[in-house]
């Protein structure tokens, strides 16, 4: 008897633990400072530029290490 009694106990407990969790993510999203459309588009662009400059500089090294170790193995 006491094993249905603590089951339904420890259902109830996760229940207001998930319903604890929703609300207090949806208090959470309310409070949130959202981006006007311009800011969202300004910092979209900010974002693709950099990831562009990052691009091209991850592949401008990977080049350069290429051709080295290149180098090295037609040395030996």
């Amino acid at each position: 008897m006491s094993r249905s009694g603590s089951s339904k106990s420890s259902k109830a407990q996760t229940e207001n633990a998930v319903v604890k969790f929703y609300r207090d993510t949806r208090d959470e999203i309310v409070k949130v400072t959202w981006p006007t459309r311009e800011e969202g588009i300004r910092l979209t662009g900010i974002v693709l530029i950099v990831t562009l400059i990052s691009a091209i500089a991850l592949f401008g090294v990977d080049t350069l290490f290429g051709s080295i170790i290149g180098f090295l193995i037609r040395a030996v």
